[in-house]
């Protein structure tokens, strides 16, 4: 069982949201920042459009490519305040960061009664998370015990592998337990991370619906959509 970890397991969806909303804003309103292109206010579309569910700096493309706005790609090492691709996600993660430690996390009610039941299975789990922040959104949880391997987008880059909606972090995961995709489970919120368990050939992909909605997480390859995971437990909420 494999899943994704913001708007999956946590709320922390929410954050993330609110964090690339701050901070493309704040870009968009500047006069003075570079790349031409439209300037029109971020909106929750632009999000689950072009942002949700992909690693950081993807995330930042995808949607300054949607606005034609061109700005220099620079490092992972550049100061937040960098106009430049990796500038613009580092700046949206200490946003992230800064909400976490101030408001800490509790994780959906429904995801818990899920993985209480799972560990009575005795199923191996793991988290697939395009955020490099989950191993510490897990600790703020409580739950960085219930999963036997976190594949952050960290991993994913120390790895070389692509993110989502590539299929190969789930993939990689799956192997790391001892199984292979037709014998694994997918739970995710994000387009992206739907098509990436349809891309990869796994026996199950369910799609969380958090906002995205139920025909376009169908349409992205879920074979089931929930709109809790309370709703895969045996006489769990229907």
């Amino acid at each position: 069982m494999l899943f994704d970890l913001d708007g999956v397991v946590t709320p922390t969806a929410e954050v993330h949201m609110r964090a690339w909303a701050e901070m493309f804003n704040a870009f968009l309103a500047d006069p003075s920042a570079p790349g031409g292109g439209d300037r029109a206010p971020y909106t929750q579309d632009d999000y689950f459009a072009h942002v949700d569910g992909k690693p950081r700096y993807d995330g930042v493309r995808d949607f300054l490519a949607a606005r034609g706005i061109t700005l220099p790609e620079g490092t992972p090492d550049d100061e937040p305040d960098a106009q430049t691709v990796h500038g613009l996600g580092n700046r949206k993660n200490d946003a992230f960061n800064a909400v976490l430690e101030r408001d800490g996390v509790t994780p959906y009610a429904g995801s818990v009664a899920l993985l209480d039941h799972l560990r009575d299975l005795g199923l191996p789990l793991a988290v697939v998370s395009s955020s490099a922040n989950a191993p510490a959104v897990l600790e703020a949880a409580g739950l960085a015990d219930r999963f036997r391997t976190v594949v952050s987008g960290a991993v994913a880059t120390e790895l070389g592998l692509p993110g989502k909606p590539a299929p190969d972090t789930f993939v990689h995961a799956a192997s790391v337990l001892g199984t292979t995709p037709d014998r694994s489970v997918v739970l995710e919120d994000a387009v992206s991370g739907v098509r990436a368990g349809a891309a990869g050939g796994f026996a199950l992909v369910i799609g969380v619906d958090r906002g995205a909605g139920a025909e376009v997480l169908t349409e992205a390859g879920a074979h089931l959509v929930v709109s809790d995971l309370a709703e895969l437990v045996p006489g769990g909420a229907r």
